[in-house]
């Protein structure tokens, strides 16, 4: 899977990109991760311990950056924990382990991806306490879930989210990360503790199993193309 496959269009990726950030879109009536977590935020800044003026500055920019990556966790969270109540309390940690180690991000280096390790490693670390880790690397498990979606074809948003939790997890993580969160491969295999091309051959097995579950054959065309060519290709 790691050879080298033609690269789709930025309008198709984008458009997909599109799509997945939708399935994982906040509820719009519910306050925003943002607004879910600034005041932890402000108690993290108004309890610190801050020597001189410089080390305040430097905080008051890492919590910033901090608030402006809570919707991307938060995304990110959702599509391990699949439960809204459950990814707060994930963001929430990953957000206190993150002051809590903020001496050792490097400034410079992608923050988001930096908190995404954080996230993934606090979230395994919970499924192994409570024996609940679960096995489906090679896809067999989404393979046996194929079906067809409804209305003759047409991508609807709740098939994509149902063919998504069908998806294992390794693969549907790198998605996430590459498509939705504009990670580089390098950084998501960072994230993943994984081999760039691993990366590389997770996505495109996710998309190949999306086609399958969404009932697309590679050769329909309409006014779904798009979206046809986006879950076939490769990035």
């Amino acid at each position: 899977m790691d050879e080298e496959r033609p690269a789709l269009p930025g309008e198709i990726r984008r458009h997909l990109g599109r799509l997945l950030a939708s399935a994982y879109a906040a509820d719009p009536s519910a306050p925003s991760a943002s607004e879910r977590f600034a005041d932890l935020l402000a108690q993290l800044t108004d309890a610190l311990d801050a020597s001189d003026a410089a080390s305040r500055r430097d905080a008051a920019a890492f919590q910033a950056g901090l608030l402006t990556s809570t919707p991307a966790l938060r995304r990110f969270a959702l599509s391990l924990t699949h439960d809204p109540a459950a990814a707060d309390d994930l963001v929430q940690d990953t957000l206190l382990r993150a002051w809590r180690s903020r001496a050792k991000f490097v400034p410079g280096t992608n923050l988001e991806a930096w908190l995404f390790t954080i996230l993934r490693n606090a979230f395994y670390s919970i499924r192994r306490k409570q024996g609940r880790e679960v096995s489906d690397s090679d896809g067999a498990h989404a393979e046996r879930l194929t079906s067809s979606p409804e209305q003759g074809g047409h991508l609807d948003l709740q098939d994509l989210r149902t063919a998504l939790e069908h998806l294992p997890a390794s693969q549907r993580e790198a998605l996430l990360l590459v498509t939705v969160e504009d990670l580089s491969y390098e950084e998501a295999a960072a994230v993943m503790g994984c081999q760039i091309g691993t990366v590389k051959s997770r996505v495109w097995r996710a998309r190949e199993q999306l086609a399958r579950m969404l009932g697309y054959d590679g050769a329909e065309v309409g006014s779904d193309g798009v979206v046809l060519s986006a879950m076939s290709g490769q990035s």
